[in-house]
């Protein structure tokens, strides 16, 4: 199974209209097939980052699929729409992702993801893009399930304010090869103020904590604040 990641650099104005686009155009298309659908729309906080930023996930059974698919859009069924949606951002950053070992999420039943566009409230989510020292891609990703996993799940049972639900590498010939993504939900809102409002206690920064020895292996990372769209099929 593999995930196409896109960050979509949208026109203020045009926001609406690209939401729409994906709604009611690659939602209800993908659909219509065996090879992939979305699931997620969710844009970019305001006030924590990028203004009209979006992020999208879209599930593809395999490399066959993908391909398909990128016919589809370079000159197939779906050039027009791809046309129709360039004209509508400034940009778009895409790529192809693969499950860790230890992601919760290794393969979804495409034909269980919702597609009706049925509202719903919206959720966050916490985006973080890791980049591991050069020579400790691997160690990393073994690391991160046998510590990071472990600890944030232990923290949850706890009333944390995460919950994660899947860990990503870029997979390769498809992006920057040392990139490692978490998905992670926030299951405790009421948590956001504390965390963006006062310093990590002391704790959570101690020796044999995630935060302290995972030093060793990077100390570059990037954390997005993300809402689901009310449509969103998952959320």
């Amino acid at each position: 199974m593999l995930f196409l990641h896109e960050l979509h650099e949208l026109l203020g104005r045009r926001e609406e209209a690209f939401e729409a686009a994906y709604r009611d155009g690659w939602l209800p298309e993908l659909a219509k097939g065996e090879d992939a659908r979305l699931l997620y729309f969710l844009h970019h906080a305001h006030g924590s980052g990028p203004s009209y930023n979006v992020v999208t996930l879209t599930a593809i059974r395999d490399g066959a699929a993908w391909e398909r698919l990128a016919r589809r859009i370079d000159g197939g069924d779906l050039a027009a729409w791809a046309e129709h949606v360039d004209g509508l951002r400034h940009d778009v950053q895409a790529k192809i992702l693969r499950p860790l070992p230890w992601s919760p999420l290794q393969a979804v039943e495409l034909a269980e993801v919702p597609s009706d566009g049925a509202e719903h409230e919206p959720t966050l989510f916490m985006e973080d893009t890791v980049w591991p020292f050069e020579g400790r891609l691997e160690e990393y990703v073994a690391r991160s399930g046998d510590h990071y996993a472990r600890e944030m799940e232990t923290r949850r049972g706890e009333g944390g304010i995460l919950e994660v639900q899947a860990g990503f590498r870029s997979a390769f010939g498809s992006h920057r090869r040392r990139e490692i993504v978490l998905w992670q939900k926030i299951v405790n809102p009421k948590l956001l103020r504390p965390l963006l409002s006062t310093e990590v206690p002391a704790k959570y920064k101690a020796p044999g904590s995630w935060m302290h020895d995972a030093l060793e292996l990077r100390d570059r990372w990037c954390s997005k604040l993300l809402r689901s769209a009310r449509w969103s099929p998952w959320h």
